[in-house]
């Protein structure tokens, strides 16, 4: 049976340098994906590969 989840998200803002918004948003186009799924992925995925646990 299909269920509908809502996944919860908060609204942050977060400052970044010029040339990596850039960079960030030619390679969502690239991919085609937000801006902000990318932001997440990426931050995922630094997150999983940390030599620490958090």
């Amino acid at each position: 049976m299909f269920e509908v989840n809502k996944i919860s998200a908060t609204n942050k803002t977060v400052r970044m340098p010029d040339p990596l918004i850039e960079k960030l948003t030619k390679l969502a186009k690239q991919n085609d994906i937000s801006f902000n799924q990318l932001v997440i992925q990426c931050c995922e995925y630094a997150m999983k590969h940390l030599d620490r646990t958090i």
